[in-house]
Order: structure tokens, then C-alpha cells, then sequence
């Protein structure tokens, strides 16, 4: 980003994206084409929105075990997961949910061919040793836009030991696959519409503006942020509005691509010791932040010369996400922060969080991989007030 010229980059997602209103009713089809007939299914809470699955699998003669992800999965969550799937010998992982559920079969997939102690995988509380075999397939089925997690290369766990969460992260953790069916996603609630929508525009605009960003995450970003800006409201409003659900499933899908090919930046760096202490979503921590941390990058930059790139990609992602062309960083700020009040976003405080808590959050985000990522170095003085102001 920082560069005059091209740096070198790689990039790399899943080896199958399949897009498109009524598409997971090919789930059964894409399960049947690895050659298996034995398969965990991951779901959340509610497995009978599976139910469709269930009787397609049955009529395909194959055999089938549900595991339900209750809220965001732990490192607890997992290792049982991975122990289950071996005790029925299952041969491939389908998870169909939210960006937990997802993250919880990326993690179970690999855990069912790695043994060690999950721990040992972990990054900043683990070892982050790498996985010594292949992850057992897996077929990613998003119910949600937001995270992405479909085609990333991660899974973020809660360690309640460490009261945090922290990623299991591997090149081999890619789905095999990735069915994205807007239709899915109709029956979200507006808040939950809302707070994975300013999440996948969190993971859009940090990669966008990372010192990692690369000319094909900055092609996934733009056109990202434009899908999310036509529709998140309309999407919030009307929940069946199949324009806006198909937009917002792209937009989140986007994201994915963006954040599994260059680092994300500071909300991304308090979002895991934020969930860990207070156990707050994901994405409301995400969609509380964001307008303070761009402030933040904004008022951290030293002069317009030094400035100019950020200054110069802030102002793009107001172009875009306000449709003027002759829009500021700071009308991109109002924009996020009036998204924000219109969906009654919870504050930090809301979230759980307390004042005696800040010292260690952001001790915990200063040594964050995303942080590594942000366009602007942040004082620790900083990042507490960010925290204040969010509170």
C-alpha cells in the first residue's frame, strides 16, 4: 500500500466457490462428489434449519452425525467435536451456520487428523506449531454475511483459560469447498443483519487500508464496500429483499477472500481480547470500534505529505460507501458512525466491558497479528482512549 511500485504478493482461497439463490440445495451433490458416505454435520443451536440436508444426505445412502456449535466455539468445543468425528470414522465435514459454526468445522476438520493438543496449534497463548497432516474435507455453507470465514484459513477459538480468543490458523485449513446461498441468510434478524454487515465492512475497509493490501485484495475490497454500501440498510429494513441478501452475501464473501490474503488492522487486533474477556459477538465488537479506530488512524497521522496514501485511501472508502466523488476520510467516518446509531449498536460497556479492563485489552491487541497490519502505528495512549470513547 505504502509502496510506489507493485511488492510482491501471493494469493490463494478455496478450490470451489459455488454462489447463488437456492444453491444449497447442491450440498448433498458436493458431498457425494468426494466419494464419501460418512459425514459430520456441523450446525448451530438449531439443527433443524439442516433439515433439508438431513433428507438429501439420507436419500444419497449416506451416513450422517450432527454436532451443534452453541455460541462461538472454544478450544473445548473442538477437541470434542474432533473426538466425535473420529469415533464415527467420519471421512468429510459440512458446517452450515454462522462464522462460529464455521470456525468451529474448520478446527474440527483439522483436529480429527491432527492429535495433538489443540493448544499446541494455538497462536499467542499456544505454540502455533503447524498441522502435520491434511485436515479432513471440508464443505463451508454460510447462514450469515459477515465473517467470510467460508474461505479463510482460520478459526478463532475462546480459550476460557486464558479468558481470550486467538486464532488456529494453517494454509491447509481452507475449505475444500464453499456453497454461498443468499437465501440462507433471509431469516437474520435486523440485528444481526446489522452487526455481521458492519463486520464483513470492517474486514473490506481494514484490508483495504492494511500495510499488507495487495492489488488483488484492493479488487475484492472496492467492490465489496460498494455491494455493502447499496444494501446493508436495505438489508436491515427488509430482510427478504433478495437484491440486498445477495449483495451482502457477496460483500462477505469479498471480505473472506481480502482478510485470508492480507492482515486486517486494530479493531481486528482489540476484537480477540475483547471477545475472550467479555465473551461479546464478534461483530458487535467489530461494527463499536470501527468508527473510532478510523478516527484514530486519521488523527494519528503526522502531516497531509506523510500522510498521503492513507489519507488518500481513507478518502476512496468514503467515495465509495457515500457515492461522492468529492467525499473526505471524514465523511467516511460519519457515514460508519451514523450506520451505527440508526442500528443501535451496543457500546463497549454494553458488551461487557469495564474500565479495569482496558490495561489488559490492549496489551493483549498490541501483540495481535492484526495490529500488525493497520496503516498508522497507534500509541498505547491511543488505543486506551479508543477503548474510553467505545465504552
Amino acid at each position: 500500500m505504502h509502496s510506489a511500485g507493485i511488492n510482491p504478493f501471493e494469493f490463494s482461497t478455496v478450490n470451489r466457490v459455488i454462489f447463488g439463490w437456492g444453491k444449497a440445495t447442491e450440498v448433498g451433490l458436493a458431498v457425494e462428489e468426494f466419494g464419501v458416505d460418512r459425514v459430520l454435520l456441523v450446525t448451530g443451536d438449531n439443527a433443524e434449519r439442516c433439515r433439508f440436508l438431513f433428507d438429501d444426505l439420507q436419500g444419497r445412502g449416506m451416513e450422517f452425525t450432527v454436532y451443534q456449535v452453541s455460541g462461538e466455539p472454544t478450544t473445548e468445543t473442538v477437541t470434542d467435536g474432533a473426538k466425535r468425528a473420529r469415533e464415527v470414522d467420519c471421512q468429510l465435514v459440512v458446517a452450515v451456520g454462522g462464522g462460529s459454526v464455521i470456525d468451529a468445522g474448520k478446527a474440527i476438520a483439522a483436529l480429527a487428523n491432527n492429535e495433538r493438543d489443540v493448544t499446541d496449534y494455538l497462536e499467542v497463548v499456544g505454540l502455533g506449531l503447524p498441522l502435520d497432516r491434511d485436515p479432513l474435507p471440508l464443505i463451508a455453507v454460510p447462514t450469515t454475511a459477515g465473517t467470510g470465514a467460508e474461505v479463510t484459513r482460520n478459526a478463532v477459538l475462546g480459550v476460557p483459560a486464558h479468558r481470550v480468543k486467538v486464532s488456529m490458523r494453517s494454509p491447509r485449513m481452507l475449505p475444500d469447498t464453499a456453497i454461498v446461498d443468499p437465501e440462507l441468510t433471509v431469516s437474520m434478524p435486523p440485528a444481526i443483519t446489522a452487526s455481521t454487515g458492519l463486520d464483513a465492512l470492517t474486514h473490506l475497509m481494514e484490508v483495504y487500508l492494511s500495510k499488507m493490501a495487495n492489488p488483488m485484495t484492493d479488487a475484492f475490497c472496492r467492490r465489496g464496500m460498494a455491494c455493502l454500501a447499496k444494501s446493508l440498510r436495505t438489508a436491515w429494513c427488509d430482510g427478504e429483499n433478495r437484491s440486498a441478501r445477495e449483495s451482502m452475501a457477496l460483500a462477505s464473501l469479498y471480505g473472506g477472500f481480502a482478510l485470508a490474503n492480507a492482515k486486517l488492522g486494530a479493531v481486528h487486533g482489540f476484537a480477540g481480547p475483547l471477545g475472550g474477556l467479555c465473551g461479546a459477538p464478534h461483530g458487535q465488537v467489530c461494527a463499536r470500534l470501527l468508527p473510532f479506530v478510523m478516527r484514530a488512524n486519521l488523527e494519528a497521522i503526522p502531516d497531509q505529505d506523510a500522510g498521503k496514501m492513507v489519507l488518500s485511501r481513507y478518502a476512496e472508502v468514503a467515495g465509495i460507501l457515500t457515492g461522492g466523488y468529492e467525499a473526505t476520510p471524514a465523511s467516511g467516518v460519519a457515514w460508519v458512525e451514523r450506520c451505527c446509531s440508526e442500528f443501535d449498536i451496543p457500546t463497549l460497556a454494553d458488551l461487557g466491558m469495564k474500565h479495569d479492563d482496558v490495561s489488559d485489552i490492549v496489551g493483549q491487541a498490541m501483540r495481535s497479528s492484526s495490529m500488525q497490519g493497520n496503516p498508522m502505528v497507534l500509541s498505547e495512549a491511543v488505543l486506551k482512549q479508543i477503548l474510553l470513547d467505545a465504552c
